[in-house]
């Protein structure tokens, strides 16, 4: 007959209760919760073809990622793949598919995307403006590399504006009895680039004529025509048709293109040449104007 042996009860509830919190711990670290999102847009306001807003509209959708790991690099494992996630008339956002902390302890990193967008490589991704989908167009980016974990849900996403814009407004030399019409407005500047959305980098691609849009014309002036535009450098150029002839004017240095700033050009067209009256860059809401310069045809 083999000896019983015999475990004191004080140790045996000791046991117990170890091995209770042990799973406590386990099971709160590894349960797996929804993810849920807070967007909003931030102090700029969002260039539609409508009007502007600084709120998303019902029926917007945003991709979001997430991850773990590094708030600098985007892993090729992601936790929350580009699940767009779109905005219902009771104000809240809901995903396509479920959106799961990895986790509860783990610092998790978001990145959103507006207008929704699959993104395969987040150092260079490509893009291209056409102000002919002028919304579309209006990228806009929130970033949350604070390193949040499960009990900091709902996420809370600040979208800003990823492009810059561009403001032309043209005044006309009495060589014209009235105000003529502009059949085009286009900018020499490049049209597409590549996005590194945590660096917030571009890397422009080849200038290209990019066309503005014709609109209501600014106080004091006869023709306005806005656009988005890449933030890039080297953008000196703006081309007005008139008559089937173009007038060009070509700045002395560069013209600043800012992601979410935009530049106003203000000029003075003659049949000889054309004349700045101003160029300002501010913030995507109002500024003050910097003193400009002259150019010739």
């Amino acid at each position: 007959m083999k000896a019983t042996r015999i475990i004191p009860f004080a140790a045996l509830m000791m046991a117990s209760v170890a091995c209770s919190r042990e799973g406590a711990v386990s099971a709160d670290q590894g349960a797996a919760k929804n993810i849920t999102i807070e967007a909003c847009i931030g102090a700029m306001t969002r260039a539609t073809t409508t009007g502007n807003t600084d709120v998303f509209d019902t029926g917007d959708g945003v991709s979001v990622y997430a991850w773990t790991g590094s708030a600098t690099a985007v892993p090729a494992d992601l936790v929350v793949d580009g699940v767009v996630n779109t905005l219902g008339t009771d104000g809240k956002w809901t995903p396509a598919t479920p959106m799961l902390w990895a986790d509860m302890v783990t610092p998790h990193y978001f990145l959103g995307i507006y207008p929704a967008r699959t993104v395969t490589d987040f150092t260079a991704d490509p893009y291209t403006v056409d102000n002919t989908n002028y919304e579309q167009s209006d990228l806009l980016v929130a970033r949350q590399t604070s390193g949040l974990t499960a009990t900091q849900n709902p996420v809370s996403l600040t979208f800003d504006h990823a492009m810059a814009k561009l403001y032309v407004n043209a005044n006309f030399r009495n060589q014209w009895d009235a105000a003529p019409e502009v059949a085009s407005c286009e900018a020499t500047a490049a049209k597409t680039c590549t996005i590194d959305y945590l660096a917030k980098t571009y890397a422009a691609g080849e200038q290209a004529a990019v066309a503005l849009v014709a609109k209501d014309a600014a106080e004091g002036y006869a023709r306005s025509f806005s656009g988005l535009m890449i933030p890039q450098t080297g953008f000196r150029t703006v081309t007005l048709t008139i008559g089937g002839q173009a007038y060009v004017y070509t700045h002395t240095e560069d013209i600043p293109l800012e992601a979410g700033k935009y530049t106003t050009l203000n000029l003075i067209v003659g049949r000889n040449k054309i004349e700045i009256g101003s160029v300002s860059i501010n913030d995507w809401t109002e500024g003050t104007a910097l003193s400009g310069g002259q150019a010739l045809q």
